[in-house]
């Protein structure tokens, strides 16, 4: 790919779109980059495009866009409803396009969910450099997971929804009836950093480190990694958001992540433990974008 080939990348967010132009995953920083809020679709998304046409001013015409986009969204290029957000409890964006408002640009579109993207990423660039097979999970205002196989995202009839799985309660927890809208006390209900806000009234980076919160959402966010595990056979499982932003946490999810498992898997063996098999993201909050940068690159490589 030509050095001068000017790529398009958007993390599509629940709180804030972050976009940027640049000339490749692995040129960081990427030398355009804009921050928007996310409120309605109209006014978010004209923004978005108010921001390309001022690159394209500025540097020419874009040659690929990508976009790692907040779920549910149809992921299926050639389905009637491709790069539209599905049923989401973000007011007024169920329906919402997000690749039409990109056809002004003339050029390819790539989309897939934020959390396949940021799996993308870390398997290419951050914490899963070496391992074929990778599974992120973001722990923020929601829960959503992703996974990679090779250069593959892992998708079937839609895209994996992991953080709305159900767990078992920890019993210090049962008076809390969870924050889900559609399932109540899924993971995403029970161990999201709203679901923490409204236990306890402070963030997760907040609480001391012998409050049992450290345990408990541990436990939850451990009883997903053991089934990722399991299911998937993930050679690195990733975690990021903001909620792991508490240093006391990951350790918790390992050792919960062990308990469930009982043995029964050879992830010394075959892995190396527990402190390789479930890690800190290497990129941080950059994996989203460094991951629609690698959308965009793809297309355009699948477009040569």
């Amino acid at each position: 790919m030509s050095a001068r080939r000017l790529l398009g990348a958007i993390e599509a967010g629940g709180t804030k779109f972050v976009c940027a132009a640049g000339y490749g995953a692995e040129r960081a920083p990427e030398p355009y980059r804009r921050v928007i809020a996310t409120v309605t679709p109209q006014t978010t998304l004209a923004a978005v495009q108010a921001f390309f046409a001022d690159i394209e001013r500025e540097a020419g015409p874009l040659a690929a866009i990508g976009v790692a986009a907040f779920g549910p969204v149809d992921v299926h290029r050639g389905s009637a409803t491709w790069g539209s957000v599905l049923n989401t409890p973000k007011a007024g964006w169920s329906g919402v396009s997000l690749v039409e408002p990109l056809a002004r640009f003339n050029c390819p579109v790539a989309l897939d969910t934020d959390v396949n993207a940021a799996a993308r990423a870390e398997v290419s660039l951050g914490a899963g450099r070496g391992v074929r097979t990778l599974a992120y999970v973001t722990v923020g205002t929601g829960i959503g997971g992703g996974a990679v196989i090779g250069a593959t995202s892992v998708s079937g009839f839609l895209h994996p929804e992991m953080g709305h799985i159900r767990v078992r309660r920890d019993p210090r927890d049962e008076g809390f009836a969870g924050i889900c809208p559609f399932h109540g006390d899924c993971l995403e209900g029970l161990a999201s950093g709203p679901a923490v806000l409204a236990r306890w009234s402070q963030p997760m980076s907040a609480l001391p480190p012998q409050h049992p919160g450290h345990e408990i959402i541990g436990g939850y966010l451990g009883q997903l990694a053991a089934a990722i595990a399991l299911m998937l056979s993930s050679e690195r499982i990733v975690f990021g958001g903001g909620v792991m932003s508490n240093p006391h946490l990951l350790a918790h999810i390992r050792a919960a992540a062990r308990r469930e498992l009982g043995g029964y898997l050879p992830i010394d063996e075959r892995v190396g433990g527990f402190d390789r098999l479930i890690t800190r993201a290497d990129l941080g909050d950059r994996a989203g974008i460094v991951g629609a940068f690698l959308l965009a690159e793809a297309r355009l490589a699948a477009e040569a």
